[in-house]
């Protein structure tokens, strides 16, 4: 028994020197892959924002160069670690690596469905998508304007400051309106005018007076356009559209339809439209004949002194 101990132990301890003299003997290999990792790394992160450079003076699209700079990144770093391991004599783990990587892609693939769909999506929108940088668009019922994509998400920006991440799945599924692709975007307000006006009359001064309007824009296919939309309780409502031309959807747009409202409202006035205020009719019902109105006067208040 003591002798099947000692064997076993004897042989234990062979084993160990042996595997540290080979580590040992593997230690300057070691010590050259890390340091190829490391200058690979930096000569990546080099050539990557050369890349990117290059790719930026070829295409306008800044999330065109963003994917394509993350993704020779990705290929360069993947080459060097593969070549470390090379040069540290791990040629059989890099083999294995890839062996397993190929292996289990599919296991990995059900197991996070999600996210393999979502990076799918990604590249399918880094090549093909509805919308570019700054766009102002809604997906899903979020509307935001367009401020990065990534390989798993695309990042709104809303207009009431909050960050949104979107699942490229979701936005390649979903419907994407986009306001902004063309650069023009469509403005809208009401105008009330009184029933004994002349709604022809009304409807070119309104006319007139949108058109020369800073920043208002008129040309095929974006017109100047005023309508009848309501007979109110005590206004006919008018309903007036134009066009403007910006990528800043909610600013830019909005100062052009608050001078555009304040100048139709001051031609109005100026030529003898009356504006009237909502009206609330009251109605008796019955045998009354009238209103009893009650008008109590508050005496002044005494200063305390």
């Amino acid at each position: 028994m003591n002798n099947d101990f000692q064997g076993a132990a004897s042989s234990l301890v062979l084993a160990f020197k042996s595997s540290w003299y080979a580590f040992l003997q593997q230690v300057p290999s070691i010590l050259l892959a890390i340091l190829v990792i490391a200058v690979g790394i930096l000569i990546s992160n080099k050539l990557a924002n050369l890349g990117r450079k290059v790719i930026a003076r070829r295409s306008a699209d800044p999330l065109m160069t963003n994917f394509l700079t993350k993704t020779v990144k990705l290929v360069l770093v993947l080459t060097v670690v593969m070549f470390a391991m090379r040069v540290a004599g791990l040629d059989g783990i890099a083999t294995g690596l890839l062996t397993a990587a190929g292996a289990s892609a599919v296991i990995i693939g059900f197991a996070f469905k999600d996210i393999g769909e979502n990076f799918i999506s990604g590249i399918i929108l880094s090549f093909n998508r509805p919308f570019n940088m700054d766009d102002t668009v809604e997906v899903g019922g979020i509307f935001g304007k367009v401020v990065a994509m990534e390989f798993r998400y695309t990042k709104l920006k809303t207009f009431d400051g909050r960050d949104v991440y979107i699942p490229n799945s979701d936005v390649v599924k979903k419907p994407v309106f986009n306001y902004t692709e063309d650069g023009y975007y469509r403005v809208e307000f009401m105008a009330g005018i009184a029933y004994e006006d002349k709604i022809d009359d009304a409807r070119e001064l309104i006319v007139k007076t949108v058109r020369s309007c800073a920043g208002v824009v008129e040309n095929e296919g974006h017109d100047v356009f005023v309508a009848v939309d309501e007979l109110a309780v005590s206004t006919v409502n008018l309903k007036v559209r134009f066009w403007v031309e910006t990528k800043d959807y909610r600013k830019k747009s909005l100062e052009i339809r608050g001078r555009v409202i304040t100048e139709v409202k001051q031609a109005l006035e100026t030529n003898g439209f009356n504006l009237p205020g909502e009206i609330q009719e009251i109605k008796l019902y019955g045998g009354q004949s009238s209103i009893p109105v009650t008008v109590t006067l508050q005496p002044p208040a005494v200063p305390v002194s």
